[in-house]
């Protein structure tokens, strides 16, 4: 039974998780830390965390479940770090947007018997800003939460009952969950979720150097520009790792979607361009 954890990273993910787990009825202890003591105490503040720690490892020691609510090199760095003083009464897991790293890290430092096991995961939820003001209790109720776990790992008793309780958590919170090769979801995130991204940032940019500055645009500028451009407010910051890790997956849909606007360019007044229309429709249908 959990009664411990320990969130390293109080912004919009980790505090979300603090602020969820309690929605889910959650009575044991949460302490938190963040690399900015402003983002700790506004979680501290909001109820997402009981106390603030001021040693990251020590917490964790004190913890039954570690959670690293931190950009996705800043993950690996921890997963480094906890691997020596962690044992095989311990559990971290993550809420990285890419795996493959992450899990071959997990596989190398953790996940056997006499060691802490390491659960790779990934909620399929967020905002386009992040910080721990923006905090959600709600932000996981209805998304999916992905594991990417490797059913050869050799957990010890103690971390594989904690990996159960953690995976009940994630359903109390709201979310369903799906389990998947670390492969293929960092392709599948490529295209839904990472491509769309870079879209909207490519196309912010470039309509703040064509008509950001006419003061017509608030005006114009209807439903279809705020949803095209509402990632487009994402910052770099929460957006380099990604594009870091998950490189030839993002190149791949990129490029894909080049072709594609190629062919559109070239069909604007032929068949074809009628023919995209009804295969996006079919998409949206399914």
């Amino acid at each position: 039974m959990i009664e411990r954890i320990a969130i390293l990273g109080t912004g919009l993910l980790g505090t979300s998780a603090g602020l969820a787990l309690r929605a889910a009825g959650f009575r044991g202890s949460i302490a938190g830390w963040n690399r900015g003591a402003d983002g700790a105490q506004k979680a501290l503040a909001m109820g997402a965390i009981d106390s603030i720690a001021a040693d990251a490892l020590q917490a964790a020691r004190e913890s039954q479940i570690v959670l690293l609510a931190v950009p996705i090199y800043a993950t690996l760095d921890w997963m480094e770090q906890l691997a020596p003083v962690l044992g095989p009464e311990h559990l971290v897991t993550d809420v990285g947007s890419t795996k493959l790293q992450i899990t071959a890290s997990a596989g190398r430092l953790y996940n056997a018997p006499d060691r802490a096991a390491f659960l790779p995961g990934h909620p399929m939820a967020g905002k386009e800003r992040g910080g721990a003001t923006l905090g959600d209790a709600n932000l996981f109720r209805g998304a999916v939460w992905l594991f990417t776990d490797d059913p050869s790992w050799q957990r010890s008793p103690a971390s594989a009952a904690l990996a159960r309780d953690w995976r009940k958590l994630v359903v109390a919170m709201g979310s369903k969950t799906l389990d998947l090769d670390a492969a293929r979801h960092d392709e599948l995130v490529g295209w839904v979720s990472h491509l769309p991204q870079f879209v909207a940032t490519a196309l912010s940019a470039l309509l703040e150097e064509e008509v950001g500055d006419a003061p017509e645009l608030k005006d114009v500028g209807g439903r279809a520009l705020r949803e095209m451009t509402r990632l487009g407010a994402s910052p770099y910051s929460m957006w380099r790792d990604i594009a870091y890790t998950n490189t030839e997956a993002v190149e791949r849909s990129l490029h894909a979607l080049e072709q594609r606007l190629a062919h559109l360019r070239e069909n604007l007044r032929t068949p074809g361009l009628r023919d995209e229309f009804e295969q996006a429709n079919r998409f949206r249908q399914e």
